[in-house]
Order: structure tokens, then sequence, then C-alpha cells
């Protein structure tokens, strides 16, 4: 499921969280960002323990300029609350699926 997010829930829903949030930065006007849209969608029906947000970055500035969004899309992969890594850009799924296996917890 896909949570999206702005500056007043921000915190509750990323920052607060425990294990993985992916937090696709993106505005509505992008091309690349509207390809991606639909492959973090399938990522967020597909990685049931990976929490999914989207911040449109025209609508809340001020969380882009937290964390440097300079150019977008921007996926940047949270662990408990922290940001882990970023990717910038539009890749291919498999790429933001293998970030989110590098920072899973291994299973018992």
């Amino acid at each position: 499921m896909e949570v999206q997010v702005n500056e007043s829930n921000f915190g509750k829903e990323v920052q607060e969280s425990k294990g993985l949030t992916l937090v696709d930065f993106w505005a509505p006007w992008c091309g690349p960002c509207r390809i991606l849209g639909p492959m973090i969608a399938e990522i967020a029906q597909e990685e049931k323990d990976v929490k999914v947000a989207k911040v449109n970055v025209d609508e809340n500035p001020s969380l882009a300029a937290m964390f440097g969004i300079r150019g977008i899309p921007t996926v940047i992969l949270f662990k408990d609350g922290k940001p882990v890594e970023q990717i910038v850009g539009l890749r291919a799924k498999q790429d933001f699926l293998s970030l989110i296996n590098k920072y899973r917890e291994p299973q018992a």
C-alpha cells in the first residue's frame, strides 16, 4: 500500500516508522516520475514488509529541501526512520528491489 505523505504527517509515517520505508519524491509534471509511479505501486503491492510513501515535491518543498532533493524522481530508503540510501532518476524496478533486499533483516 502506498501512503501519501506531506509535511504534517512525514514524521509519523516515515521518521517514526520501524523497518523499511521507501519514499518516492516526485511531481505530476515530471515524465520520468510518471513512468516510475507504476513500478513503485507494484513494489508496494509485492513487498508487504516495506512501507511505501510518496511525496509530491511541488506541494511539500520543505521536505524536498530537508533531504537535498535536486532532481526527481528521487527515491530514498529509510530504515527505522533514518535515510540509508537514495536513488536519483528513473531506474529499473530490480534496482529498487536490490536496494530493499540489501537492508532487509535476514529471515530467521
